[in-house]
């Protein structure tokens, strides 16, 4: 844009630019960002990492949108916990309704985190969540696997 106008500018000074005004650009798009709808689709898969089993627990919106991902150690209560906590603290609500498969563990992180929050614990109707892992799966057989936890959260 700087040539089109005639300005000749080296690249140092853009680069110093970005580094200035790219916290603020960031917060101005965060705040525009839309709020997610009232229905979050939440589940977990399993993952092999070296022999050792680990959980990568994904939330997503009614529209498809993923959330949040969290990479636990174990797939029990206190990971649904703090994915939970983690969602919430992240958006600064909760929504009306949770849609997770038939894992118990979702059903009791949910009575203790949100009590008032409407939760059907159906197979089919996590279908959205479940889709989401695909891309995530199709990575793992691309990469042969992942090496590390730290390699799979990012």
């Amino acid at each position: 844009m700087f040539l089109q106008r005639g300005v000749h500018v080296s690249y140092e000074p853009i680069r110093r630019w970005v580094t200035k005004f790219r916290p603020s650009i960031a917060r101005g798009l965060r705040r525009r960002e839309p709020r997610p709808c009232n229905i979050w689709h939440l589940d977990e898969v399993v993952v092999k990492i070296r022999g050792r089993k680990y959980w990568l627990w994904r939330a997503v919106e009614q529209d498809g949108l993923v959330l949040d991902e969290i990479l636990q150690s174990k797939g029990n209560t206190q990971a649904a916990k703090r994915l939970r906590r983690r969602l919430m603290k992240q958006y600064g609500s909760v929504p009306k309704r949770i849609i997770t498969d038939k894992l118990r563990s979702c059903g009791a992180a949910k009575r203790a985190i949100a009590p008032g929050v409407e939760h059907i614990s159906h197979k089919g109707l996590n279908n959205r969540a479940d889709n989401s892992h695909l891309p995530f799966r199709k990575r793992e057989r691309a990469m042969q696997g992942y090496r590390s936890p730290g390699s799979l959260q990012r």
